[in-house]
C-alpha cells in the first residue's frame, strides 16, 4: 500500500510533461522545437489584413479567437496564425544572435504560398531558411522572398533566420507578408 502511494505522484508527474518534437532536415543544421501555444500567449503585436489593423491584444483576443499566437523558447520564436487570416503582415524583432522564428500557418488549402520578409535594417542578413510542406517534406534554402507551390492541405512552416553564407547584423526589426 505504501508503494502504491509513492507511485501515484510520480505517475502524475510523468503524464504533465509536455512533449518536444525535434526535426532536424536537410543541409541547414536546424532544431525546431513545436510546444503547444497556449490561449494566454497571444501576441499584442498588430496584425494587417486586407488593408485593415487587427489587434491580438489580451482584450481582444476573445473576439479573435484564432489569433496570431506566439511561443518563444531558448532563441526560437513560434509564430502560429489561421490560413483564413490570410493576406496579412506581422511584425517581429530578432534581439539575439543566431535567433530564428517558425511561422506555422494552419489549415492551409491553397495551391501556392508567396511570402516577402522586409526590413528597413541594410544590413540585416535574414532569409527564409527552410518550408515544412503539408506534406511533411522540406525545401529551402530561399531568399528574403518565397513563391511555393503547396502539395496538399494542413500546415505550412515558414522558418527565417540568419544565412550562414552571409554576413551581416542578425539582430533587429522585420515584418513577414503571407499571401
Amino acid at each position: 500500500m505504501k508503494k502504491l502511494l509513492l507511485l501515484i505522484p510520480l505517475l502524475i508527474i510523468s503524464c504533465k510533461k509536455e512533449a518536444n518534437v525535434s526535426d532536424t532536415p536537410g543541409k541547414d543544421s536546424m532544431t525546431v522545437t513545436e510546444l503547444p501555444p497556449s490561449p494566454s500567449e497571444v501576441d499584442s503585436v498588430a496584425i494587417r489584413k486586407k488593408d485593415s489593423i487587427i489587434n491580438n491584444s489580451p482584450v481582444t483576443k476573445e473576439v479573435l479567437r484564432k489569433g496570431v499566437m506566439r511561443n518563444e523558447k531558448e532563441g526560437q520564436i513560434i509564430r502560429t496564425a489561421d490560413a483564413s487570416q490570410l493576406p496579412f503582415t506581422m511584425g517581429e524583432e530578432f534581439t539575439m544572435e543566431d535567433q530564428e522564428l517558425v511561422l506555422k500557418i494552419i489549415n492551409y488549402d491553397q495551391p501556392e504560398i508567396k511570402a516577402t520578409i522586409n526590413t528597413k535594417e541594410k544590413d540585416f542578413n535574414i532569409r527564409f531558411n527552410q518550408i515544412k510542406l503539408p506534406d511533411g517534406g522540406y525545401d529551402g534554402p530561399f531568399g528574403r522572398e518565397i513563391t511555393h507551390t503547396t502539395p496538399g492541405k494542413g500546415e505550412v512552416w515558414l522558418i527565417i533566420g540568419k544565412s550562414n553564407m552571409a554576413s551581416g547584423n542578425t539582430k533587429g526589426k522585420f515584418s513577414v507578408s503571407v499571401e
